[in-house]
């Protein structure tokens, strides 16, 4: 049960960002940018990939859970790839830049410090250009903070077991300013 009341019956993050607008477009506006934005080098379901494999790790069923159909849908390999990365991202059959990538997103999931200096050589020696680690390192961090914001308030998972494969049409579809 929520710690707080949500009345419009949507479960995760999506009740709360249509249970509060105002704080809700900022950060839907937050994820379109990180997640969607044409500036970023990492593609599209990379992104979401980083944001599912972050999820994961910090146990958030409904992020991970969401995440990783946002990112299957815009991946060649679908959900079979994304289920291997969530098991193992250092054996997983992504290409290099990316397990460097995780690399990077995990470290930052896992405590506030630098990320190793390994991990940004490791990076660049894959071609990792400032870019890439830049969003990398935010999208790792911005999603431990949807992680808390949905667990903190003890939110809901959906109901609907086609929940998130229809989620993710929308997402992909329109982005996440698309009416929950």
């Amino acid at each position: 049960m929520p710690h707080i009341e949500i009345t419009n019956g949507l479960p995760g993050i999506s009740g709360l960002l249509a249970q509060y607008p105002g704080t809700g477009a900022v950060l839907s506006q937050l994820a379109e940018t990180l997640l969607r934005g044409d500036e970023s080098p990492i593609s599209r379901g990379e992104r979401e990939l980083i944001a599912a494999y972050v999820s994961e790790l910090n146990r958030t069923r409904f992020c991970s859970d969401s995440h990783s159909a946002f990112a299957a849908a815009q991946l060649e390999g679908g959900e079979e790839l994304v289920k291997a990365v969530l098991a193992d991202a250092a054996e997983a059959p992504v290409t290099p830049l990316l397990k460097a990538l995780l690399r990077i997103a995990a470290e930052v999931r896992a405590q506030a410090r630098p990320v190793s200096e390994e991990a940004i050589a490791n990076a660049r020696a894959e071609g990792a250009t400032d870019v890439h680690i830049h969003d990398t390192v935010l999208i790792a961090a911005a999603f431990c903070m949807f992680n808390r914001y949905v667990e903190g308030l003890a939110t809901e998972l959906p109901s609907d077991p086609g929940y998130y494969g229809s989620s993710a049409e929308r997402i992909v579809e329109h982005g996440y300013g698309a009416a929950r």
